[in-house]
């Protein structure tokens, strides 16, 4: 099962890529904008719904293409990242839901809402009011600075003079193309948004004044001083200061006002004067933005609401099971290709074995497959009516098609029922598919990042025999490579300069490159957070001491019970021990200067008003550090609500110092 979602992954990742490259590199798009949208949202949707999918060259791992070599490169001060995206009512609960927990407490929640405007993403850095630099996202950490081809677009202002204008702000904004100026020029592009960045990426910045090119302004980056309190507060005051914004804008209330305008706007989109894909809502609160901060790829407080699905209906030639990195069997529908919204179809999911038997799924059936947003295509029923009578139910193979390992479905002990999902029985490297998964992921963009090792390189090093394992990585034979196709001296050069960049790795990075099932980018730091070096973290490993990280508030059963899992197998304690000798793993940085400098903090009990993952964050941000037990290394107990009274006992009777919730937000003033 795993083997067709891989496939089909990487054929993706792969159009995906080239595409990018046409795009942002050569301004010269192969594809429509609407076609490029949706190759991207299965993407996402892949990587969303099956955990083992990572890439480099992935849109969840980069935002737009690296800039470019024909433009200076200009580090953001503040992140330009994607944001996660929601397709129906559940979704927004969810979205609503994650606030509240990470908040630990309902709050009044307003949303500010705006059209999510099919253009370019562009920052403009003031300074005492004139415009110092313009940049374009480029991979979210760095732009190019594009400042003169940015100035000849009529609504952004090269100096604002009004009094209350920031000293030192970054305003971000869209780049795009009315539909009707794009008419005029659509020869020479294939969209609006081609047209737009192709513009945006000329060296004479003449040619770009020819492109009637327009901006909308909706949020900011850095901001010296900012004592905004509302998100719609800042878009009123950029109207002031001379900037452009949407005129539907807007303030709900509540999750059933976002549904609703949802539905009023997806009907009357198409009148609009620019193309839109969404609606973008986020929380109005700014205090609360700062509080709920950022995953590793997307802001906690904001979210963008698709647009509707496209489907059509095709006939089942085969099913396929691919291998995933954990194990997981998953079964791909190679049907007959099909058009749906603009992208030709040839597979789509069908998901797990509970979902073909609940389905009632058969080769030859004839059956409906739908395209949504971010969603890969997926069968969402069978047209029985059109059903032959030759077919034959599909039999889910209990033995693994890539090493014959038995396949089985774990127990979940809280619901008392087995997964969907079938697993093979292989948990390190003797599973042919799976090593090859884990050393992709070993490589991948969040773990070590190593340019020009893409997957199909790993795929075909693998073949050659020059990687089985990830640390054959750092011992490859260059002078087999140069006799490759494809191989010369540059790009050697360029993959010898990755992987020595890359031989320097956080804690977190390398516990979240070995690819234990559930660990995922956040899991992994707060593991990283609790070990602080790799000799920690390999004497808990070595030593089979993992209840220990149960004290870890974010680790619970399920993590403990992957992780003991993932150190019984020796092949994958082997390659941990490996990677060691070769990598240079940092310490955790951790900042020295803060309020609770060398201060060390344990919880017990409930807090009020937040999470123990925001007050961890509060007490790391200001330099203290929490420790997992009870001993005379620990300088403060906080005790919320219902304490545990055995850890309450135990530091009167040492001395630690004990106090409540109050007292603890007073040391952080």
């Amino acid at each position: 099962m795993n083997k067709n979602i891989k496939q089909s992954y990487l054929k993706k990742i792969y159009e995906f890529k080239k595409h990018n490259k046409f795009y942002y590199e050569n301004s010269s798009p192969l594809i429509s904008d609407k076609e490029y949208d949706k190759l991207k949202k299965e993407i996402l949707d892949l990587e969303k719904k099956y955990t083992f999918l990572k890439n480099n060259f992935s849109p969840s791992q980069t935002v737009g293409f690296k800039p470019s070599k024909n433009f200076l490169k200009f580090k953001h001060r503040q992140k330009m990242l994607s944001l996660s995206n929601a397709f129906k009512e559940e979704d927004l609960i969810n979205f609503e839901k994650k606030i509240f927990n990470f908040l630990n407490k309902k709050v009044y929640l307003e949303y500010s809402v705006e059209p999510k405007i099919d253009g370019i993403s562009a920052s403009l850095t003031y300074k005492n009011g004139v415009l110092v630099y313009g940049v374009s996202r480029g991979d979210g950490r760095e732009g190019e600075i594009i400042t003169d081809n940015l100035k000849t677009i009529k609504d952004i202002p090269h100096k604002v003079e009004n009094s209350n204008f920031p000293k030192d702000i970054e305003i971000r904004g869209e780049v795009f193309i009315n539909k009707n100026d794009f008419e005029k020029i659509k020869g020479t592009f294939a969209n609006p948004r081609n047209a737009a960045s192709g513009s945006l990426r000329q060296k004479n910045s003449a040619e770009t004044s020819k492109i009637p090119l327009n901006f909308i302004a909706y949020t900011f980056g850095y901001f010296e001083d900012n004592k905004f309190k509302l998100q719609s507060d800042f878009l009123n005051d950029l109207q002031i200061w001379g900037f452009k914004t949407s005129k539907y804008n807007k303030i709900v209330k509540d999750i059933s006002g976002l549904v609703s305008l949802h539905k009023k706007f997806e009907k009357e989109r198409f009148q609009l004067e620019y193309d839109v894909d969404g609606l973008v809502y986020k929380v109005n609160n700014l205090q609360l933005q700062k509080r709920l901060g950022f995953t590793s790829n997307a802001p906690r407080w904001a979210i963008a609401h698709k647009f509707s699905a496209d489907y059509t209906y095709s006939e089942i030639l085969n099913i396929d099971i691919q291998v995933g990195r954990t194990g997981a069997l998953t079964p791909v529908a190679k049907v007959k290709a099909v058009n749906i919204g603009g992208v030709v179809v040839s597979n789509a999911t069908l998901h797990n074995e509970d979902e073909i038997l609940r389905k009632d799924i058969r080769i030859g059936d004839t059956v409906k497959i739908e395209r949504a947003g971010d969603v890969i295509p997926h069968v969402i029923e069978v047209d029985f009516k059109k059903r032959k009578n030759s077919s034959k139910k599909f039999i889910f193979p209990t033995k693994c098609p890539s090493c014959g390992s038995k396949t089985e479905k774990d127990f979940n002990k809280i619901t008392k029922k087995y997964d969907a999902v079938r697993r093979c029985g292989s948990e390190g490297f003797e599973c042919e598919k799976i090593a090859i998964e884990k050393i992709k992921h070993f490589i991948s963009k969040e773990a070590l990042n190593i340019d020009g090792l893409g997957k199909k390189v790993v795929e075909k090093f693998w073949d050659l025999k020059l990687i089985k394992s990830p640390e054959d990585i750092f011992k490859l034979d260059y002078d087999k490579i140069s006799n490759l196709d494809g191989w010369g001296k540059k790009s050697i050069s360029n993959l010898k300069y990755s992987i020595e960049k890359a031989n320097e790795v956080t804690l977190d990075r390398f516990i979240f490159s070995i690819g234990i099932r559930h660990i995922g980018i956040e899991n992994a730091k707060l593991i990283a957070d609790h070990s602080k070096t790799i000799e920690n973290f390999l004497d808990i490993i070595n030593k089979k001491n993992i209840n220990q990280l149960l004290n870890i508030d974010g680790i619970g059963e399920t993590q403990i019970q992957s992780i003991e899992k993932f150190i019984k197998n020796r092949a994958n304690i082997n390659n941990i021990n490996k990677l060691q000798k070769v990598l240079s793993i940092q310490k955790l940085e951790i900042n020295k200067k803060g309020k609770l400098k060398d201060k060390t903090f344990m919880f017990t009990g409930k807090l009020i008003d937040i999470s123990r993952a925001e007050a961890k964050s509060l007490i790391e941000k200001n330099s203290g550090s929490i420790v997992s037990t009870v001993n005379k290394k620990l300088n403060f107990l906080i005790i919320g609500e219902k304490p545990t009274n055995k850890k309450v006992e135990l530091a009167k009777k040492i001395g630690v110092k004990i106090i409540n919730q109050q007292e603890w937000t007073k040391l952080l003033n």
